[in-house]
């Protein structure tokens, strides 16, 4: 019986799309970001960023160093929230009642600079004050300096949040972040492409 869910934020609740910022930093000059931007070991900056271990100021001066020229921080941060798009508005709504039947969380890798930006649309593009307002908690991988799919961060928010992790369901949409929620015990559902949370079988 599913009495939580927890639903990743980007590619479910918000539109990507990784292509735009590759081709914003390649307008830069930066020819092989996305290989860097995939790769840990080929740029642990990016890992770094999303568990809050740099700020802003020295993720930028890390792509400087990277793309060897002295790009302002605007451009930058233009290139690097390029990816962003526009949010799901129909899934938004459907958390509202969602959450008169189930305790629903927010569980995201993601960095401050996104989330200045999309905290900053979501007021532009909708009514809602804020984004934590559809949760009973949220979860950002800069906050909790933790990152999916790890194990122990699926291990801190259930403890955190007091939920066992067989009542809960975890909704992502890329695979390699499901399998470690799995062996905790944690049901899973990985949203496709075409897939909404308005329309999932588990949720009615």
């Amino acid at each position: 019986m599913i009495k939580n869910v927890i639903f990743d934020f980007g590619g479910v609740l918000l539109n990507l799309d990784f292509k735009r910022s590759f081709a914003a930093f390649k307008a830069l000059g930066f020819d092989d970001f996305e290989d860097k931007f995939s790769q840990y070991t080929a740029a642990p900056i990016f890992q770094e960023l999303e568990k809050g271990l740099i700020a802003a100021p020295a993720f930028y001066e890390g792509l400087r160093e990277l793309l060897g020229k002295p790009i302002p921080d605007a451009q930058l941060e233009h290139a690097w929230n390029a990816m962003l798009l526009d949010y799901r508005k129909p899934s938004l709504d459907f958390l509202v009642p969602l959450g008169s039947k189930y305790n629903l969380f927010l569980l995201s890798n993601t960095n401050q600079i996104h989330y200045d930006h999309f905290s900053k649309t979501l007021k532009e593009e909708t009514a809602y004050p804020s984004l934590e307002s559809f949760f009973k908690k949220a979860y950002y991988s800069h906050d909790i300096k933790r990152r999916k799919p790890d194990a122990d961060t699926y291990a801190f928010v259930l403890k955190d949040a007091g939920i066992e992790a067989s009542e809960t369901l975890f909704v992502d949409d890329s695979f390699p972040n499901l399998p470690t929620a799995q062996e905790l015990g944690i049901q899973t559902h990985l949203l496709l492409p075409e897939e909404r949370i308005e329309y999932l079988e588990q949720l009615q």
